[in-house]
């Protein structure tokens, strides 16, 4: 699944890396996905991808459909009440980004934060804020497992558009890869192929 999907171009890349699982992609608005979900809609000789769906939702109402539907939830360059949600600061949509995710789920976000983006009441997104942020997603029902600074290669293997115009501004710019599970789920996941290494 990919939560916040803005344009749908990763949900697309995601859908030809993988043509026999399911890609879902969900944002909540459906303008930005609409290219995207006629070029997947067209026939699979064509370029369409049959294998992509593409939902209108908002991250702090996700429709009971999804829960614990996905084996992978990737959330890019978040923002808005998603991002809030991510960094723990909004426990209605923590708790629903949780709830995609199936038995022995995983959640993976790549977050970029800076302080000349002036988004007010934002906390910085650096080593030191780490144990802050853990204890914010483990009371909203989110587990930090890892969390690591991504690479510009990272960065660009998504095929995300604010991830390419992130970098065209400023390819110093801090990206962070946030590993999630929900809590609870720490200690009895399998090992898994992911999918989504490049991420």
């Amino acid at each position: 699944m990919d939560l916040g999907t803005g344009d749908g171009r990763a949900a697309l890349a995601a859908a030809d890396a993988e043509p026999h699982a399911l890609v879902l992609a969900v944002d909540a608005d459906a303008a930005s996905m609409a290219d995207a979900s006629r070029r997947a809609s067209r026939p699979a000789g064509r370029g369409g991808r049959p294998n992509l769906l593409f939902v209108v939702a908002a991250a702090e109402a996700l429709p009971d459909e999804l829960t614990g539907l996905a084996d992978e939830v990737r959330i890019l360059f978040p923002w808005g009440s998603l991002l809030r949600g991510v960094l723990g600061l909004d426990p209605a949509v923590a708790a629903g980004i949780a709830g995609l995710a199936a038995p022995h789920g995983r959640i993976a976000a790549l977050v970029s934060i800076a302080a000349r983006d002036r988004v007010a009441a934002l906390p910085a997104l650096d080593e030191p804020a780490l144990d802050d942020l853990a204890r914010r997603l483990r009371s909203s029902g989110l587990t930090l497992a890892g969390a690591r600074r991504a690479t510009t290669d990272q960065v660009r293997a998504t095929h995300s558009s604010w991830g390419r115009r992130l970098l065209a501004g400023d390819a110093r710019r801090p990206v962070w890869r946030l590993d999630l599970l929900p809590t609870g789920r720490e200690d009895s996941r399998p090992d898994r192929r992911r999918r989504w290494a490049a991420v």
